[in-house]
């Protein structure tokens, strides 16, 4: 195993480790020249294309859209490519975990308003995700704690079979169909199987799926299926669904509250493991 350095850049050194995925680590890291916290990925060399790297470009290409991750530096030290990011706060799934495994509605509402957004804007300089899931949404930290970051660009735009996690995949992914934008939606509402998971997804209707919960989820997932490879999502009518759903207007996360723990400048708290689980096996998406 490459030995992990200790400073990355001469500037930046590297704390505790924030999370990992299959072949990046993310680390909370200090600019000791001006004391910012950042969030740094280390992926190690390999002969195989960086997904560090690509994940780069694709932000550099995004800019500074409304939710998209800041890229501050990107390069290599020693066996590794590194990229600095701004330090956001938790995932969904962290918060959801740690609300009793609760949202409201209004907040589902809000959340979805925001990755359609999100995903529009994505959607629009061309690239497909491929890996939207609560573990890839985060909150922001400060003056962002009501905006929701897309994170973890590194497989987007990749037409491979199976790309992203397979819990969270759609069923076109699934069977080796290149991923476009419809998929990029379905993501959002899938149920979790931990085992044989393409047949509990083919064997689900969405009627089971959507059993006990307003019918305008049920609207989404069917439209989103019902979408042809390269057909252009109406968000505007995916927009108009939630917002039939909320009696008070769309804006602010309810789960978001003053003096958070989540979205202070201290994140992550002591109490790591807490909100950070090792374990990922969960059965059902926030909705």
């Amino acid at each position: 195993m490459n030995k992990v350095p200790a400073r990355v850049d001469r500037r930046f050194r590297l704390g505790n480790i924030l999370g990992s995925g299959s072949y990046a680590v993310v680390y909370r890291t200090q600019n000791f020249l001006n004391d910012d916290v950042v969030a740094i990925k280390l992926e190690p060399l390999t002969s195989r294309p960086s997904s560090v790297e690509c994940e780069y470009k694709i932000l550099k290409r995004l800019g500074n859209g409304v939710g998209i991750p800041h890229v501050i530096w990107f390069g290599r030290e020693s066996t590794y490519h590194a990229l600095a990011l701004e330090l956001l706060g938790p995932s969904l799934h962290d918060i959801f975990k740690a609300r009793n495994r609760k949202f409201s509605l209004h907040t589902v509402v809000n959340i979805g308003d925001q990755l359609l957004s999100r995903l529009e804007y994505i959607h629009s300089y061309g690239y497909i995700h491929g890996d939207i899931k609560p573990q890839n949404i985060l909150v922001g930290l400060g003056d962002s704690t009501q905006t929701l970051f897309v994170v973890d660009f590194g497989i987007a735009k990749m037409g491979q079979p199976l790309t992203g996690t397979p819990a969270f995949t759609s069923i076109n992914n699934h069977l080796g169909l290149e991923p476009g934008r419809r998929d990029d939606l379905e993501y959002n509402h899938e149920k979790l199987s931990t085992s044989d998971i393409l047949e509990c997804k083919v064997d689900t209707t969405i009627a089971d799926l959507c059993d006990g919960i307003p019918s305008e989820f049920a609207n989404l997932l069917v439209y989103s299926r019902s979408l042809s490879f390269s057909e252009d999502p109406d968000y505007d009518y995916l927009r108009s669904l939630l917002c039939r759903l909320c009696t008070t207007e769309i804006g602010l996360l309810d789960f978001i509250q003053p003096n958070d723990p989540f979205t202070s400048s201290q994140w992550p708290p002591t109490a790591f493991n807490y909100f950070y689980p090792t374990s990922e096996k969960e059965t059902r998406c926030i909705v």
